[in-house]
């Protein structure tokens, strides 16, 4: 059994629409949840000279299509904000082939650098959903190495769809408690036809209030999007840097503008060629490795909760999950613990090995009954705040996104061989992978796009990060990207976790630094 909402994957996996969070952030976030008492980098930079801040430069403007020139040429208003931020709204086309028609503004939010300027760095931290305008400004002074800054205004902003940017609108925070709360026997057939009736009458409200919007959030239009911030930046080439989601952003942006890019950087990467089955399969296999890596690590220690081998004690957090399949728990506010909020919980620490000891915690508490850790853990992943409202809309986001970017297997013989599969990819945790297309049967838009292997032609080299350890997007994703793009180097750490860049590694840091200031990449296959 579990329940609609809480499957930990699709929330957060194509991944999680966060980073990699570490210790001491997601411990303050948990505490205050107060549930009871090589080569030269291509054409990089490219900032534009001729124009003063927020205002178009007629050569960058002049270069876009002339049915779109009036987005490119767009004057920007910026203005204080976030204590030591500048935001602005930028104006973008609803739909790219009616460029006429109605449009829709996208939030952003800069920090200025206080060094020489070399132009503009976009960022993405991923999703679908996931807000980079929220990213730069809580977390991206940290994430940012002080050499990028220094050379760099650092720009985030909010995806069309997202929170910000004409935002998915569903469920009131009253309803989201109510859908997370529900269970559903998905391996029955009365609890997947429930599971559907329910999904089916969020969908309907998802396109009553989101209106026309909603068949609009393809990845493919949000590539569009990024070439319009690049050129209202006043850059003649595009700098970005994207993590897991926004390296599937950042590489269809390269195929659709090929001479526009600049210094990309993706972390973290997926790999566009897959379908969505391949996509949560991969997942399940490299969710299942981190968390045996998790166990090994848990029991070399004193306290650790998992005792006797690695075998015994994956075998224990499966006792676990099956406990709380067969009699849900509550936490300490009353609500609802199921099995997969539990799976939510284990999943959400394994993004960065510094948070382990954050499982290690939830998993000692739950043995003593008292399941509010994991409670915890998934009101993070859903971002649920302590007093019930939630702070973002990326969970809905994040489905809209993909019913629309993958062709999913929707019917139910389909599903049920996609779980049987999952099952034997990840025996601790792949049942909950499983299900996906449950979201996007009933969906009032059909997908506009195939994966397929992306095409990059242009000159600029771009750099290609991996994570042996990585849970959200497996290692093997950041190779089959780097072939794809041909014009790119590979760059893979030898870790733990989600993403690389950020994470204290100075050799991947240095790495990173050198090619987006100085415009060396890393020669191809660099092994940190």
């Amino acid at each position: 059994m579990k329940s609609a909402r809480e499957v930990p994957p699709r929330s957060r996996s194509v991944a999680i629409g966060v980073r990699a969070v570490g210790a001491l952030a997601l411990a303050a976030v948990l505490a205050s949840c107060s549930l009871f008492g090589g080569a030269g980098g291509g054409g990089g930079g490219g900032t534009s000279q001729g124009a003063s801040p927020g205002q178009p430069d007629p050569a960058i403007a002049a270069s876009a299509p002339a049915e779109l020139r009036s987005f490119y040429s767009q004057p920007v208003n910026w203005t204080p904000c976030e204590s030591t931020f500048q935001c602005a709204k930028i104006k973008v086309p609803l739909d790219y082939s009616k460029p006429d028609g109605d449009s829709i503004e996208l939030a952003a939010v800069k920090l200025t650098t206080k060094g020489t300027k070399k132009g503009s760095l976009l960022v993405n931290p991923g999703g679908p959903g996931g807000s980079g305008y929220d990213f730069v400004k809580d977390a991206g002074a940290t994430n940012i190495s002080d050499k990028v800054r220094a050379n760099y205004d650092i720009i985030g902003f909010d995806p069309r769809g997202v929170k910000r940017s004409a935002p998915v609108t569903c469920l009131t925070d009253q309803e989201r408690d109510a859908y997370r709360a529900k269970i559903y026997a998905l391996d029955t057939d009365a609890g997947l036809d429930a599971a559907l009736a329910d999904n089916k009458v969020i969908e309907a409200k998802c396109a009553e209030k989101t209106g026309p919007l909603l068949g609009h959030i393809d990845t493919v239009s949000a590539a569009r999007d990024l070439d319009v911030l690049r050129a209202v930046v006043n850059d003649t080439k595009l700098n970005y840097l994207g993590y897991s989601y926004g390296t599937l952003l950042g590489s269809t942006y390269a195929s659709l503008f090929p001479d526009n890019v600049g210094r990309m950087v993706l972390d973290g990467a997926l790999d566009p060629s897959i379908s969505y089955e391949e996509l949560t399969s991969g997942q399940a296999k490299a969710f299942e490795k981190a968390l045996r890596a998790y166990v090994e690590r848990c029991q070399q220690a004193s306290g650790c909760p998992l005792t006797g081998s690695v075998d015994d004690g994956m075998q224990q957090i499966r006792d676990l999950i099956q406990a709380v399949e067969a009699n849900p728990m509550r936490a300490r506010d009353g609500r609802l613990v199921s099995a997969s909020t539990v799976v939510t919980g284990i999943i959400v620490p394994l993004y960065d090995d510094t948070n382990w000891p954050i499982l290690t915690q939830a998993l000692d508490q739950i043995k003593k009954g008292d399941p509010t850790q994991f409670l915890r853990l998934a009101d993070f992943n859903a971002d649920r705040q302590p007093d019930g409202s939630y702070s973002s809309n990326s969970t809905f986001a994040f489905n809209a996104i993909n019913c629309l970017d993958y062709p999913m297997v929707t019917d139910t013989a389909g599903m049920r061989a996609d779980e049987q599969q999952l099952r034997q990819d990840s025996p601790t945790l792949g049942y909950y992978f499983a299900y996906g297309g449950t979201n996007c049967k009933d969906w009032p838009y059909k997908n506009v796009r195939t994966p397929a292997p992306v095409e990059y032609k242009g000159s600029a080299e771009i750099v290609v990060v991996g994570t042996t350890g990585d849970p959200a997007t497996p290692v093997e994703w950041a190779s089959a990207l780097r072939k794809q793009l041909g014009n790119a180097s590979l760059l893979t750490w030898k870790g733990e976790g989600h993403t690389a860049y950020g994470r204290s590694n100075d050799c991947i840091g240095n790495a990173v630094d050198s090619y987006l200031v100085d415009g060396k990449a890393p020669a191809d296959n660099t092994v940190c």
